[in-house]
């Protein structure tokens, strides 16, 4: 009988990892002394304590990214909200200019007299 061979975690992990970008999984299996199958076994594993981690259980390096991120993303969209508030003050000059200039009594320059 053979002697079952416990393999670390981390030994796991780099495996599945190579597995993941390998183009022939048996010449791997092969490189690595470990049953094809069980590399198998070990990615399906993988990927299903990937899907049961909660989506809270990020790493802090992620975590800062994402903050960062939206440091910018905020900066942005208050530069965006200045420039929205001058195009508006703008836009209500130009009609109250053009409001003024039609209740002068200046004369259009095309006539509505003619048909």
């Amino acid at each position: 009988m053979s002697k079952k061979q416990l393999y670390t975690r981390e030994f796991r992990q780099m495996a599945v990892g190579r597995m993941k970008v390998c183009d022939n999984v048996t010449t791997l299996a092969k490189e690595l002394r470990v049953p094809r199958q069980l590399l198998y076994v070990w990615r399906d594993r993988e990927e299903a304590i990937t899907l049961r981690q909660p989506s809270g259980a990020k790493s802090a390096s992620s975590a800062k990214e994402e903050k960062k991120e939206v440091q910018r993303l905020k900066r942005l969209l208050a530069e965006k909200a200045l420039e929205v508030d001058f195009f508006k003050g703008a836009l209500q000059k130009f009609e109250a200019r053009r409001q003024e200039s039609s209740s002068a009594g200046e004369t259009p320059s095309i006539s509505k007299s003619r048909r």
